[in-house]
C-alpha cells in the first residue's frame, strides 16, 4: 500500500476516533437486506434529529475504537455495518433506529455506546424504550406537583366543608 493511501486510512481512523469520543451515543447496525428507499428514509430520520449515520469499513472502527478506549465492540464489527452517533441526545439514536427496526425487519442492531460505555443489544433497546428527555422531565414535574395538588384538594375539601356547616 502507498505512503499516500496509510496516511488517508490513518487520518480516516482519526477522524472516527473523535467521533467515538465526543459522542453522547452511538448505535452500531447491520443494513444488509435493507432497500435504498429505506436506507434513505432512515438517514432522513437520523439526520432530522442531528444525528449522523456513516457506513464504515469495519477495519478502520475496530482501530478507531481501540483508541478510543472502547474494548469490546470488535465482534460487533462484521459484516456490513453502519454507525449512527449523537453528540446530543444519548437516547435518540437508539429510539430511532429501533422503531425502524419494528417496521423494516432486515435492520438488526448489533451493539453500542452509551456515554463512554460499551453496551449490548439489550442495552440499545431498553434505552429505545425510555420516555424522550421532555416526557421524563414532564413525569417530573408531574410527580414533584402531586403533594402541592393534594394539599390544594385538602383546604379546598376543608373550605367546602366549613361553608355547609355554616
Amino acid at each position: 500500500m502507498s505512503e499516500a493511501a496509510i496516511a488517508k486510512k490513518a487520518g480516516l481512523v482519526d477522524d472516527v476516533t473523535e467521533k467515538f469520543k465526543a459522542a453522547a451515543s452511538v448505535v452500531i447496525v447491520d443494513y444488509r437486506g435493507l432497500t435504498v428507499e429505506e436506507v434513505t428514509v432512515l438517514r432522513k430520520q437520523l439526520r432530522d434529529a442531528n444525528i449522523e449515520m456513516k457506513v464504515i469499513k469495519n477495519s478502520i472502527l475496530s482501530r478507531a475504537a481501540k483508541q478510543a478506549g472502547l474494548e469490546g465492540l470488535d465482534e460487533v464489527f462484521t459484516g456490513p455495518t453502519a454507525v449512527a452517533f449523537s453528540n446530543e441526545d444519548v437516547v435518540a439514536p437508539a429510539k430511532i433506529v429501533d422503531e425502524f427496526a419494528s417496521s423494516a425487519k432486515a435492520l438488526e442492531i448489533k451493539g453500542g455506546v452509551i456515554e463512554g460505555k460499551v453496551s449490548s443489544v439489550e442495552e440499545i433497546t431498553a434505552l429505545a424504550k425510555l420516555p424522550s428527555r421532555d416526557g421524563l422531565l414532564s413525569m417530573l414535574l408531574s410527580v414533584l406537583q402531586a403533594p402541592i395538588r393534594n394539599v390544594a384538594y385538602a383546604v379546598k375539601a376543608v373550605a367546602e366543608k366549613e361553608e355547609e356547616a355554616a
